[in-house]
């Protein structure tokens, strides 16, 4: 098994210390641990197959099982892509590989239980008994989602395009922490002289951006344009892709001339938030998301610069009693070049980060505001 993941991805070309350290389960085992993949085990279907929580008997750990459906979007390549990239990488924003099973035809992966589900569980089609995702929960998901996407672009070597980034595929553990999952139609990014790699085109409508689209030309950026879309779906509530509104089905159609109109874009906001966000923040925030779905690849900020963004943003937490500690100053009351140099020359390396954040922030605002003219 392991010979044909090598083979399959080529992976002389990683350069990393990492070695696969993933059980291995027979299908007896993981049956027995779902009790015959009983349905009141099963707990969603993506891709790949159908996924059922289950216990190990070994260890008494919860797991989560997802099964090949040999019949489905997925297959054996998305297997072998997935045992390979989350034996790899490990970071606390990528959720965890436990095992697999490649017993005779059937295949099957074992991960770490994420007991709060998916993002788009807690963001469409939201029950009434269900509580819905307050503003700080919300920006605490976007800032670790994109820490997990930052590991894959600048940490793995070479780079990860994690393909397929989407609501679905963000679960989310205790405390609502968030984690990347899916990883089936990762590909290793471009090399020495290289700008993309050439692939058929993969993923989900909505979230696919529109050069990869066209051309089949996949780079990092493609991956930022799906994060400005989930970052639009966290903001508004709304789904990626939505049939029924016609020329607007399309989330990024819908939000765009709504997001031009300065005086009305807090009505973008997700209703479920009944209010309860700083409108400020609110359109900072959307920037960022308007950033990365620019239509042109080259506008769109690299995942650092978002990860710093968003850290900075997020320090901000809403809070409906103290409204002045989530007030940012406008363009207008832009701090003088002394308090910056001031906010840069700290020590902390947190407040230097920040310091950048609000730079960088101010600079986006510029840009946003140069291409509506």
């Amino acid at each position: 098994m392991y010979t044909e993941v090598k083979r399959e991805l080529s992976p002389q070309k990683v350069r990393t210390n990492a070695h696969i350290k993933a059980q291995i389960f027979t299908f007896q085992d993981l049956s027995n641990a779902t009790n015959n993949f009983k349905e009141e085990r099963f707990i969603g279907r993506g891709g790949f197959g159908a996924v059922y929580k289950g216990q190990l008997e070994r260890t008494g750990q919860v797991v989560a099982i997802k099964q090949l459906d040999h019949s489905g979007f997925q297959g054996e390549k998305e297997f072998l892509v997935e045992v390979l990239m989350l034996s790899l990488m490990h970071h606390s924003n990528l959720v965890k590989l436990i095992g697999y099973c490649a017993e005779e035809d059937q295949r099957l992966l074992v991960y770490e239980y994420m007991s709060l589900g998916s993002l788009e569980d807690h963001l469409i089609d939201v029950a009434h008994d269900q509580e819905p995702l307050d503003w700080n929960t919300r920006m605490k998901i976007a800032a670790g989602a994109a820490k997990g996407l930052e590991y894959l672009h600048n940490e793995a070597d070479p780079p990860v395009i994690y393909r397929d980034l989407k609501s679905a595929n963000i679960l989310l553990g205790e405390g609502f922490h968030p984690k990347l999952s899916d990883f089936g139609l990762a590909k290793f990014g471009p090399t020495g002289d290289k700008s993309h790699v050439s692939t058929r085109v993969m993923g989900t409508h909505g979230y696919c951006a529109p050069e990869y689209a066209k051309t089949g030309k996949l780079t990092t950026k493609s991956d930022i344009f799906s994060f400005g879309v989930v970052l639009l779906e966290l903001l508004t509530g709304r789904p990626a892709m939505d049939d029924t509104r016609g020329r607007e089905r399309m989330l990024v159609d819908w939000a765009h001339p709504r997001f031009k109109d300065k005086n009305n874009i807090s009505l973008l906001a997700d209703p479920l938030l009944e209010g309860g966000f700083s409108e400020s923040i609110f359109k900072k925030v959307l920037e960022v998301a308007f950033m990365c779905v620019s239509e042109t690849p080259t506008l769109r900020p690299s995942i650092r610069d978002v990860v710093r963004a968003l850290d900075y943003l997020a320090s901000h937490r809403y809070e409906p009693k103290e409204a002045k500690k989530v007030r940012i100053k406008g363009p207008e009351e832009h701090s003088s070049p002394s308090e910056k140099t001031n906010m840069v020359g700290k020590d902390s390396d947190r407040d230097r980060a920040v310091a950048e954040a609000k730079l960088w922030g101010e600079t986006l605002r510029a840009k946003t505001a140069n291409r509506a003219e």
